[in-house]
């Protein structure tokens, strides 16, 4: 960029190549980091099709290419509160049809579902018995404030 061309500012509909961290502040997992691409390649962000929280994807609009910062997300604007109702038990008969053959599953396991409507949905499992299981469908980052540090490399 020469210095005759003004920097492109996020729009709402921008392609955002960027570094990001993300630290958790809160929660079981407070002080460790979920994701940090500073230490390997950049990601690219489609802005405006849930990519992101929308609370997360907010922090980017209107800022320019080059820009470097940090912000506290509460869990409210990130990925929201935790919600005890997508805690579910789930049938055992139900878990391996959903899975390969002589697959076997631990708690902390991410299983993924096929909805009705075809659409796929994932849970973590927490408790295992021999008739059903317990999972959480809870967005793993939900209820948990974050530290997210982003650098802005190129807009589009």
């Amino acid at each position: 960029m020469t210095s005759t061309q003004a920097a492109q500012h996020v729009r709402p509909d921008s392609y955002v190549t960027l570094h990001y961290r993300i630290e958790l502040l809160t929660g079981p997992g407070a002080g460790t980091v979920f994701v940090d691409t500073f230490l390997d390649r950049p990601a690219t962000l489609q802005m405006g099709i849930g990519q992101w929280a929308p609370g997360i994807e907010s922090l980017l609009l209107d800022r320019p290419e080059g820009e470097h910062f940090t912000a506290d997300v509460p869990a409210a604007q990130a990925y929201g509160e935790r919600n005890p109702e997508l805690l579910r038990w789930v049938a055992r008969d139900e878990m391996t049809r959903n899975a390969p053959p002589d697959t076997e599953f631990e708690a902390g396991d991410m299983v993924e579902f096929v909805a009705p409507n075809g659409g796929r949905y994932s849970g973590v499992l927490k408790t295992l018995r021999n008739d059903a299981a317990l999972f959480d469908f809870n967005h793993p980052l939900a209820g948990i404030d974050l530290q997210v540090e982003i650098k802005i490399l190129g807009v589009l």
